[in-house]
């Protein structure tokens, strides 16, 4: 598998990511454990977790869990460095701390924590799950209000952030600094407070990006290409819609919309009839619709790193299936034409 950087830090990772947010929940510790090996198989050296997973539900009692069945497979395994091991601090009104936001020391203990159950010295890359201020993530786009927000409050907070950041790398328990769920002016404020605190700059954006969910190409690509920020787009297959799991009406046992329902709010009344403009468009091309949605990534104009998640080894192997699909001009231009026609389906 191709090696890229994460943005300007130097580490080179494959150019797609294992994530592992059902570990835990949906998958039993076995099935985890086999899905590392075959993914580091793969060349996949880019693992993503966070203080919170498993998800579907999250609950108090299973947050960490998922850190723990990677600090057990690094354990038994003895392969923690051939991984660049990527994790993340939850944000305020979480299952864990409740309200409590990320300043006087919480990042800090929860990156002493994470690491303990990832049974590593060192984070690769440490991440916050959403900002503290209102943000438009998780669908709020379509209800967002800015209007509420104290700027210097917001400056201050990053302050704290990354002093605690800096402590972090200065005890080598850290390595780089990144971001999820975030905007573009909080990106830059960030990379701005970093650069004049001499703090961890920010090297990635862990935001959702797929056919299905294109907010980023606008303002978060210019902030991309322009500051040398990585893109790790979460649910590149729309949380299963684009592997025609859920195609009329159906509703697999175990399933992320068998337990939750409505997929976040993915599940809208017009994402039917998107995932079928796409998926009649990969049957054109001779594609399995989930290789066309992963290698569409590399067509992007900043870079991108798809983060895909299996709950099964089956789903894991038709994903790595497709690690070789390439997507030509042609057809980057027919996905264009449906995003195009059906833009923002959820």
């Amino acid at each position: 598998m191709r090696q890229v950087e994460l943005g300007r830090s130097g580490i080179r990772v494959s150019e797609w990511a294992l994530g592992t947010m059902t570990f835990g929940n949906q998958t039993p510790e076995d099935d985890a454990h086999r899905q590392m090996d075959m993914a580091l198989e793969a060349g996949v050296t880019l693992w993503d977790c966070a203080e919170m997973y498993p998800v579907n539900p999250v609950t108090k009692e299973s947050a960490g869990r998922s850190e723990a069945f990677l600090g057990r497979w690094f354990a038994s395994h003895g392969r923690r460095a051939e991984v660049v091991l990527a994790t993340k601090v939850a944000g305020p009104r979480n299952a864990i701390r409740g309200d409590q936001g990320f300043g006087n020391g919480t990042v800090k203990a929860a990156c002493e924590a994470s690491l303990k159950r990832l049974q590593t010295e060192v984070i690769d890359l440490y991440q916050l799950h959403w900002p503290e201020r209102a943000h438009y993530h998780f669908r709020r786009n379509w209800t967002y209000d800015p209007s509420s927000q104290d700027k210097a409050a917001n400056i201050a907070l990053m302050d704290d952030v990354l002093g605690q950041l800096s402590d972090l790398r200065a005890e080598g328990k850290i390595r780089e600094f990144g971001l999820s769920n975030e905007t573009a002016w909080g990106t830059v404020r960030w990379m701005d407070r970093a650069e004049a605190l001499g703090a961890p700059m920010v090297r990635t954006v862990q935001n959702e990006y797929s056919l299905l969910a294109r907010l980023y190409d606008t303002d978060m690509a210019e902030v991309a290409v322009n500051e040398g920020v990585t893109l790790l787009a979460f649910s590149p297959l729309g949380a299963g819609l684009l592997t025609g799991k859920y195609a009329g009406g159906a509703l697999p046992e175990g399933s992320r919309k068998a337990l939750n329902g409505d997929l976040g709010g993915r599940a809208s009344p017009r994402v039917d009839g998107a995932v079928a403009a796409y998926h009649a468009v990969a049957q054109e091309a001779g594609l399995d619709p989930v290789h066309m949605a992963m290698a569409w990534h590399r067509t992007r104009p900043f870079p991108s790193i798809p983060i895909f998640g299996a709950t099964t080894v089956a789903q894991l192997e038709r994903i790595l299936a497709g690690v070789a699909v390439e997507m030509g001009p042609d057809l980057a231009k027919r996905i264009d034409e449906v995003n195009r026609a059906q833009p923002l389906p959820y």
